[in-house]
């Protein structure tokens, strides 16, 4: 069943249709509404394996959340969906990656961090391919 469910968010994600060349989120910091994830709560500006985050403070703990590499390129677009969304068997759907087309999806749990205290999975839509997570490696 967990295998079902992760095939369809994938799905789902790779449909999604690009729009950063409409709202230029290329390169950071994005414009409004989004703000630094570090101005928002305590996190370190850069996060390994993720980058530098912006986010618009509307949407926590959901997202989008926009991923950028050292040199402000984004990477990723991120959706941090609280585990109780998959307890309830609530539908995911139509997730949007503003941040333009999507390479690959990955799927992890987080147990929480500030600005999203309770559980929940990282969706990350990467707009860049896996020989290239490098970037935000470290």
């Amino acid at each position: 069943m967990k295998w079902k469910m992760l095939a369809a968010i994938g799905v789902v994600a790779l449909g999604a249709a690009p729009t950063f060349a409409a709202t230029n989120l290329e390169k950071a910091p994005p414009p409004a509404p989004y703000e630094k994830a570090s101005d928002l709560a305590k996190l370190p500006s850069f996060l390994p394996s993720l980058g530098t985050l912006y986010v618009n403070p509307k949407t926590i703990p959901d997202g989008p959340w926009l991923a950028y590499d050292h040199q402000g390129r984004l990477v990723s677009t991120i959706y941090m969906i609280p585990i109780k969304t998959f307890d309830e068997h609530m539908k995911i759907a139509d997730l949007k990656a503003p941040g333009g087309n999507v390479d690959h999806v990955s799927l992890y749990f987080n147990a929480g961090h500030p600005g999203v205290e309770e559980p929940h999975y990282h969706i990350i839509l990467w707009h860049i391919p896996v020989s290239q997570e490098s970037r935000v490696a470290k």
